[in-house]
């Protein structure tokens, strides 16, 4: 009995230690996953911080670029009523020089 109940009692320990090993295993994986997954979730959570300053500044851009548009628009309005006005002045002046012209003869 003495020998038995020693036996016994390795094969006891044996499985407390097996046990030990099979959960300690268990609970390394499922906190390596858990921090795994928080690692993640922080990465996806900078990205969209990320990309959310990335299209505001594109907004940004676009709306200077439509501004640009506008003022290249009103310059070149401003261009043809010049273009138009120095077309008449350069008529005039061209019939004032006829009158000149009779004048003198």
């Amino acid at each position: 009995m003495g020998h038995s109940f020693i036996v016994e009692m390795e094969e006891v320990s044996m499985d407390w230690g097996a046990m030990l090993v099979v959960v300690s295993a268990i609970s390394g994986i499922v906190l390596g996953w858990l921090g795994r997954a928080r690692t993640v979730h922080k990465d996806v959570a900078q990205e969209a911080g990320a990309g959310a300053s990335l299209q505001t500044d594109v907004e940004y851009i676009k709306r200077g670029v439509d501004d640009i548009k506008v003022d290249l628009r009103m310059q070149g309005q401003k261009v043809d009523d010049l273009s138009t006005r120095v077309t008449r002045v350069e008529e005039s002046a061209k019939q004032a020089h006829k009158r000149i012209d009779k004048l003198e003869e």
